[in-house]
């Protein structure tokens, strides 16, 4: 995650109220049995970070764009979707720092006008493993897509994922892709950018109804959420195009609030991730399952609420 000025952000918000005209209707409701989302397992998500930590130990230490590290990554993570029955293309950006490949997973079906498309930075600083910014994102983003090849429920709005490249050297990944006019028929995009923070906090950021439906398993799950003061990630090349965002985040260098710390649990004057941007940002010391856990449900209920149902019900805590 880079941190840009907050005015900045303001800025767009601004812009993409302004270029939004109406508020989108949300997904029909399926049949009985498909209304509530499927539980999404934290062990596999875990899993899937094993996997970017051994990439990175086998590959110079790091997983940053320009490296082997990245390239297996990106392999990983395609291999996994094609296997799942994604529709999966590699779009080299031309326009990063290196020729990496951004990573798109279409899933078949839904109306195809109309995508929810939800995505994350793969793509990790030079000194180190990159485990939680951002395998973390990188790792739940996966394992809800295969969960929802697994289950296949019938989708009313068409499911689109995105993994990008070099987003710590300039968000170029997203703007790459936004530039090319691949984002045209983007309903909404959301975000997840370290969702496994030690000392986590519970932020959620962007748009209703998107906010609305990735909230609803925190609010669930005991950890209402609050806007952050940390900016910025891949949802800026979105939200100047004019689309939608949400996502959610469980903090950087900022450090955590008594208040914060009484709310969510924790340590308060201690930063959310003491391992920011640093070689210690490492499977598995670097991650709260816990955190990872609820997060990883939250997206699941968001991507169930916006695409597949329009009638929330909580299925668990």
């Amino acid at each position: 995650m880079r941190k840009i000025l907050r005015t900045t952000l303001a800025t767009v918000a601004g812009l993409t109220m302004t270029a939004v005209a109406s508020t989108p209707v949300l997904a029909q409701a399926d049949p009985p049995g498909q209304t509530a989302a499927p539980d999404i397992s934290v062990d596999d998500v875990m899993g899937h970070l094993d996997r970017f930590q051994r990439i990175a130990d086998a590959n110079g230490g790091d997983r940053s764009s320009g490296s082997p590290g990245y390239a297996a990554s990106a392999d990983y993570v395609a291999e996994s979707l094609e296997e799942a029955g994604f529709n999966v293309t590699r779009q080299t950006c031309t326009t990063c720092t290196s020729p990496d490949d951004n990573i798109i997973a279409d899933w078949p079906g839904g109306d195809a006008s109309s995508v929810i498309m939800l995505g994350g930075h793969l793509d990790g600083v030079r000194y180190g493993p990159g485990i939680n910014d951002n395998g973390s994102g990188s790792a739940a983003l996966l394992e809800v897509a295969l969960t929802l090849a697994e289950n296949d429920p019938a989708t009313a709005k068409h499911v689109r994922f995105g993994w990008w490249a070099d987003e710590e050297r300039g968000l170029n990944g997203s703007q790459h892709y936004v530039a090319s006019g691949a984002a045209n028929d983007v309903e909404a995009y959301l975000n997840f950018d370290m969702v496994g923070s030690p000392n986590a906090g519970y932020f959620l950021n962007g748009s209703q109804p998107y906010t609305d439906a990735l909230g609803a398993h925190l609010t669930e799950s005991g950890k209402p959420p609050e806007p952050t003061q940390e900016c910025c990630t891949d949802d800026i090349p979105f939200q100047r195009a004019g689309i939608p965002t949400a996502g959610l985040f469980t903090g950087a260098g900022a450090t955590k609030t008594p208040a914060q710390a009484q709310k969510w649990g924790g340590t308060a004057y201690r930063p959310f991730d003491p391992c920011y941007h640093s070689s210690c940002d490492s499977y598995p010391s670097n991650i709260n399952a816990e955190a990872l856990d609820i997060m990883s449900d939250a997206i699941a209920v968001g991507l169930w609420e916006l695409a597949v149902d329009d009638s929330y019900s909580p299925a668990r805590r």
